[in-house]
């Protein structure tokens, strides 16, 4: 089972929108201007109609959509217009991608309702998030959003039997069991379905660690909900643990991608959120400011409406609006410089707000390691200090030099 691949990249992106304009469409390119209708949660037809019938490059417009991660949202909105504006060569690759999609999808699926029957008669609780579980709750049916592998939820007491349980299923697991026995914690527990090169990746309160705040396990499954999609319920984050989620993740990845702005808009525009909830969640994880920079970016990106007090909330934070402006800037050049260490620290102690709090979160950060920064041949042991003083070397290594990842 392999994901679709991806069609083209590297295209240009054109110019964003100006935080000022007026016109929210004068600055752009029509492919630029295309691809934010078709992104919108509240799309309007007749404006995409008018735009692609300008001079659009086809094929720009679907390696952008590519790059972006919402070539499902373009194929869904053109199939709104008159087939005599899309060329026919567009609606066939369209297509077809829409077929390999589809068709992965429905085998990710099924795999997961496979791991889901396993863990439940096995008593172990899992969340699904991400994923399916907000193609489901953002697009309406887990094909509309591209993705290629799980994200599964579970309590860190509950990892070892978890990962005994993946091998037993045939999955290879990155993280060996003597790792977990030596209490040693990665990024992500990582298993690998050899036959088929399916993903699946186990989460737990000590891998989440861009949340500024320790992760609250079992309130979130005290606050689960299910998700239904192919006539089964499943067991997923609450709409505002899944909603904090996404926008911490988003800025973990610096908003480079318009659909982790989309999954946003998206969420807020068509799920029911209880926006006390929602701020409660924000602040027990010390996320509220990366949440209103994930809410700016949903509504002035693409259009996404909030009620009016959590609005003015969002606007009046000064410096989430200066995070906003600088993601924008760089968000429309596709061949953008990415961050160098210095910019990434900065950037990070922004989104966590305040100087005492960033620096204690950038510090936390930079000596938490992962299964890169494990010393070779140590994962039986428990050097956790050894493995912490060699993760800045490796992060200045990474991204020192020219700021590429």
């Amino acid at each position: 089972m392999i994901a679709p691949s991806r069609i083209l990249r590297g295209s240009k992106l054109g110019d964003f929108l100006p935080q000022h304009s007026t016109n929210p469409t004068s600055a752009l390119t029509p492919e630029w201007a295309a691809l934010l209708e078709c992104a919108s949660p509240h799309p309007n037809v007749r404006r995409l109609d008018e735009l692609v019938r300008k001079s659009v490059n086809w094929s720009s417009l679907r390696a952008l959509a590519d790059e972006h991660g919402v070539l499902p949202l373009l194929a869904m909105r053109l199939r709104d217009l008159d087939e005599s504006i899309v060329p026919a060569e567009m609606r066939h690759r369209l297509r077809e991608w829409q077929r390999s999609q589809m068709v992965f999808s429905l085998s990710l699926t099924a795999e997961l309702f496979r791991l889901l029957d396993r863990f439940a008669a096995s008593g172990l609780e899992v969340l699904l998030t991400k994923g399916p579980v907000l193609a489901a709750r953002c697009y309406g049916d887990p094909g509309s959003r591209q993705y290629t592998d799980l994200d599964l939820i579970v309590r860190g007491k509950d990892i070892h039997q978890a990962t005994e349980m993946m091998i037993a299923l045939g999955y290879e697991a990155k993280v060996p069991l003597k790792a977990i026995e030596a209490k040693k914690l990665p990024g992500e527990y990582v298993f690998t379905q050899h036959d088929t090169g399916l993903l699946v990746e186990f989460h737990t309160e000590h891998t989440f660690r861009y949340h500024p705040r320790p992760l609250p396990v079992e309130k979130l499954f005290e606050r689960r909900a299910c998700v239904q999609f192919d006539g089964h319920d499943v067991p997923a984050l609450s709409t505002e643990d899944e909603l904090i989620l996404i926008c911490i993740h988003g800025a973990k990845h610096f908003w480079t991608r318009l659909m982790w702005i989309a999954d946003v808009a998206a969420l807020v525009s068509k799920q029911d959120v209880d926006w006390d909830r929602a701020m409660a969640a924000g602040r027990e994880v010390g996320a509220e400011r990366m949440l209103r920079v994930g809410l700016r970016l949903a509504t002035d990106v693409l259009g996404a409406r909030l009620p009016a007090q959590v609005a003015g909330d969002v606007q009046a934070d000064g410096a989430a609006e200066r995070v906003v402006a600088q993601i924008k800037s760089r968000l429309r050049l596709a061949d953008a410089t990415p961050f160098g260490l210095f910019g990434r620290a900065a950037f990070r102690m922004r989104m966590r707000g305040g100087y005492l709090r960033g620096a204690a979160y950038l510090l936390r950060l930079s000596l938490s390691p992962t299964e890169e920064d494990w010393v070779s041949g140590s994962e039986e042991k428990r050097s956790w200090l050894l493995d912490a003083m060699g993760r800045p070397f490796r992060l200045a290594r990474k991204y020192g030099r020219d700021g590429r990842t």
